[in-house]
């Protein structure tokens, strides 16, 4: 193998992330893509194989082993690239805004198993809607407290602010995360058309 290879499924948000890390420093084009199924029950060879978690996103690198979890890839490319997407004067709030982020994706996703994996008689109500009220908890923060940052420079906490409110829409539509929330409704509005995003639309 002389390429990276990026273990990957359409549908996951996390993966989201790192293509659109890819599209905004140009490096789309030196990645080949490795799509998989795997669930929370199914793991793939190719993803138990390059991460013992067995989760999604991977990257299987030719100089060295291969690394995973989206924010250390993204992390990866980023340097690669020589980007300015974790700028040091706002290094702590960047972060803190991919965390945000990340937390949203891991509720909305669990939300997503609880649903699908379990038969319908025993899948745990008040456990989605705890789920959910964590989303709805940092969405209010986003929208209250971080617009001015997310109206600035482009950098990895908008990117990830991005593929989840993206993975809302495309999982969550009924729940209208938007209602009540007019600040971050018409930024992702903006956001959410910009090439790299159209580009890596989720899908089944």
């Amino acid at each position: 193998m002389s390429r990276l290879q990026l273990i990957h499924s359409p549908a996951s948000p996390f993966v989201r992330k790192v293509r659109v890390t890819l599209a905004e420093t140009n490096q789309t084009g030196d990645v080949d893509l490795v799509r998989v199924q795997t669930t929370a029950l199914s793991t793939a060879d190719e993803a138990a194989a390059a991460n013992p978690l067995g989760k999604i996103p991977a990257l299987v690198r030719p100089d060295g082993p291969a690394i995973y979890d989206s924010r250390v890839i993204c992390r990866y490319f980023v340097a690669r690239a020589g980007a300015d997407l974790y700028p040091e004067d706002r290094l702590w709030d960047v972060l803190t805004l991919e965390a945000t982020a990340d937390g949203i994706l891991e509720s909305a996703v669990s939300m997503v198993y609880e649903k699908r994996l379990r038969p319908a008689e025993i899948v745990f109500d008040d456990w989605l809607e705890a789920q959910w009220g964590k989303v709805a908890g940092a969405l209010d923060a986003l929208d209250d407290r971080w617009m001015s940052h997310l109206h600035g420079p482009l950098d990895m906490g908008q990117i990830g602010v991005g593929c989840a409110l993206g993975y809302l829409d495309f999982r969550h539509g009924d729940r209208d995360w938007r209602q009540g929330r007019d600040n971050l409704a018409s930024w992702y509005e903006t956001f959410g058309v910009r090439d790299s995003m159209v580009a890596t639309a989720p899908s089944d």
